[in-house]
């Protein structure tokens, strides 16, 4: 690790678990970029994420969003393809599209799909899914309602899922944002991290949870005061 990173670390108290208020307060005082960093929270759960049953996957739309516009591609046709041009989507077609991404093109954020068209996306599933990209109806990117779900991924809807050690990494920001709205979506974003508790998850649930930026040390929150705000 770098000087600055080890000089940053000096600030944080050993083995002190700080409140939400804390954490977010002395974020900037970690940060040493000389660039708008995202901000970043990271879960550690007590789930077995080999276990299918237990995987902790969704979406939630930050108050503020993320400070990232996505671009956004839609898979519909006819009326519908209609419908999500006027919403604002970036790119909108089928079989074209299908064709772009099998030759590479991946030049988007967030993919969405009417049902009828999720025959064609499978063409593009193993191009997709490694990546983050495909349409997904638990996560509202299945849908009819084209337009509400343009307009939640153009505000900041943010998706979540445990990685293989029962890891949670969110973005829920830039350092620019200040502290009240950091604050503002990492409450909205533990919440329903906590509402997404697996049944068979036994013992304790959020084990740690870790907020940084892009190149600050971590600040380990105090887990008993996170869930209760």
């Amino acid at each position: 690790m770098g000087k600055k990173y080890e000089e940053a670390k000096k600030k944080l108290l050993p083995d002190k678990k700080y409140s939400v208020d804390e954490a977010f307060k002395l974020l900037p005082e970690v940060s040493y970029a000389n660039f708008d960093e995202s901000v970043d929270v990271a879960f550690n759960l007590g789930v077995d994420p080999k276990q299918t049953d237990q995987i902790v996957r969704g979406a939630v739309t930050l108050p503020h969003g993320t400070g990232k516009t996505a671009r956004i591609l839609v898979f519909a046709k006819g009326e519908k393809a209609k419908e999500a041009e006027q919403a604002g989507s970036d790119f909108v077609g089928g079989e074209e599209l299908i064709e772009k991404i099998n030759g590479g093109w991946l030049e988007f954020d967030k993919a969405i799909a009417t049902p009828d068209m999720m025959g064609l996306i499978s063409k593009v599933a193993k191009i997709l899914g490694p990546r983050g990209l495909m349409p997904n109806p638990k996560l509202g990117t299945v849908t009819m309602d084209l337009t509400k779900a343009i307009k939640e991924q153009k505000q900041g809807k943010v998706e979540y899922r445990t990685e293989k050690a029962g890891i949670v990494h969110v973005m829920i920001g830039k350092k620019s944002f200040g502290t009240e709205k950091l604050k503002e979506n990492f409450i909205a974003l533990i919440s329903v991290i906590i509402k997404s508790k697996p049944p068979t998850s036994k013992g304790t649930y959020l084990k740690n949870v870790t907020v940084s930026t892009t190149m600050s040390p971590g600040i380990p929150l105090d887990v008993s005061v996170a869930q209760a705000v």
